[in-house]
């Protein structure tokens, strides 16, 4: 009469298999790690929009935004940043069905519509600081450039990232760890529309109306 007996496992198996290194799909925490980034942006963005509706209404008896806000070109500034974003998707349209020069082209029209965006934005920070509507000058000043400044530095950013991208776009072509670039960035580059929109409702077109 046979006995059967269950071997016990082998603690060296089983530090080796707990050790062993697992293997994900490339660039599976790429998109992960980004949105994390994405929603850290959201938090601070909304402490500056918190910040501006708190001390949007401190004007220490000086100007407010109805005496220096131009609504009419913080409009076409608006336009500006809205078919960038419009042209960066027939950027990626072009990417996936792996054309090359289109997509550099789209990208290029992002870029001038990016710049031509920061340009009237450094445009209107002049005025307002010649005017001596400076960020010292009030409560709402200091929030509307802290606010305002930093979405511009966004931009800012982003343009300096679409350019290297182009610059790997026309190199390397688009292979999967540039689309997955490409698709953060593309990200990032919404996200900033957004952003914007709530900045031109809530500071300029509520501030103004």
């Amino acid at each position: 009469m046979s006995t059967m007996t269950n071997a016990s496992p082998n603690p060296l198996e089983a530090t080796y298999w707990d050790t062993k290194p697992h293997h994900h799909e490339e660039g599976a925490s790429t998109g992960l790690g980004f949105w994390v980034y994405l929603m850290s942006d959201c938090l601070m963005f909304a402490v500056l929009f918190a910040g501006y509706g708190v001390l949007g209404r401190s004007f220490a008896a000086g100007p407010g935004p109805k005496e220096l806000f131009d609504l009419g070109l913080v409009a076409v500034n608006t336009a500006f940043l809205l078919l960038s974003s419009i042209t960066f998707g027939f950027a990626m349209l072009a990417l996936y069905a792996k054309r090359q020069g289109p997509a550099l082209g789209w990208l290029a029209v992002t870029l001038a519509f990016g710049l031509a965006f920061l340009a009237v934005e450094l445009y209107e920070f002049h005025h307002l600081i010649h005017l001596g509507a400076g960020p010292q000058r009030s409560a709402f000043l200091s929030a509307f450039f802290a606010l305002v400044g930093t979405h511009g530095l966004h931009v800012t950013f982003g343009s300096i990232w679409l350019v290297t991208m182009m610059v790997q776009i026309k190199r390397y072509g688009a292979t999967g760890p540039i689309m997955r670039r490409m698709t953060c960035l593309s990200m990032f580059w919404h996200f900033l529309d957004v952003i914007w929109i709530g900045v031109f409702t809530f500071v300029y077109l509520l501030g103004v109306i």
